[in-house]
């Protein structure tokens, strides 16, 4: 997972941020956010996926840069038009993920895809070791802040319908990782901000936004 082969992204996976966006002008540029039926999975570069030791950068200092606290999972084997109900048997395992992103107009590839903008760790917890990660809670606090807070049961695209949905337009290979999508409660950082995400199952994980 170091240099995962490509990172896929649920855009739009919680029904409390598809509100959330859709009532942020500053989120949404005037467009209309409905479901992944609607809007698809993205990719974001490889070049920027980084370790919560690392400093996360701001690539535009003149634009909102938002976090974005999701599970991450992470593909152990070779998956193609896999169905949902032996989805899991191709996970690896889970780690949390941060999915930062510079609000604007662009494609959300580009937004999302700046250096150290995909943020995973602390560590990979097996497929084993999470029964269930459709039932995970997670949250992000910024400085001591709770931002967000939610449980995975709430996406709406669940972890194996996301491989389905994924695989049936990409080969999914061994390091792959998904982005499963965030909860409401997206909001900007600034330089020397310190974030500390959590997943039930996983841990907690603190990334820094750099200085300058």
């Amino acid at each position: 997972m170091a240099n995962p082969g490509k990172i896929i992204a649920a855009p739009i996976n919680y029904k409390d941020h598809i509100t959330e966006a859709n009532n942020d002008p500053q989120i949404n540029h005037g467009k209309t956010f409905t479901d992944l039926s609607k809007l698809g999975v993205f990719l974001k570069a490889n070049s920027s996926v980084i370790g919560c030791h690392e400093e996360i950068r701001i690539p535009f200092p003149d634009r909102r840069t938002d976090h974005e606290v999701e599970l991450a999972v992470v593909i152990g084997r070779e998956a193609k038009r896999v169905s949902r109900e032996n989805a899991l048997d191709f996970v690896f395992g889970y780690c949390i993920g941060l999915d930062m992103t510079v609000r604007g107009p662009e494609l959300p590839d580009f937004r999302k895809s700046a250096d150290t903008f995909s943020v995973l760790g602390p560590w990979i917890v097996t497929a084993d070791e999470i029964p269930d990660p459709n039932s995970l809670d997670l949250s992000i606090c910024v400085n001591g802040e709770v931002r967000q807070q939610s449980n995975t049961s709430y996406l709406v695209y669940n972890v194996q319908r996301l491989i389905e949905y994924a695989s049936a337009m990409y080969t999914l290979y061994p390091g792959d990782v998904i982005m499963t999508g965030t909860p409401a409660g997206v909001s900007p950082v600034t330089y020397g901000d310190v974030l500390e995400a959590s997943v039930s199952g996983i841990g907690t994980m603190t990334a820094r936004m750099a200085a300058d």
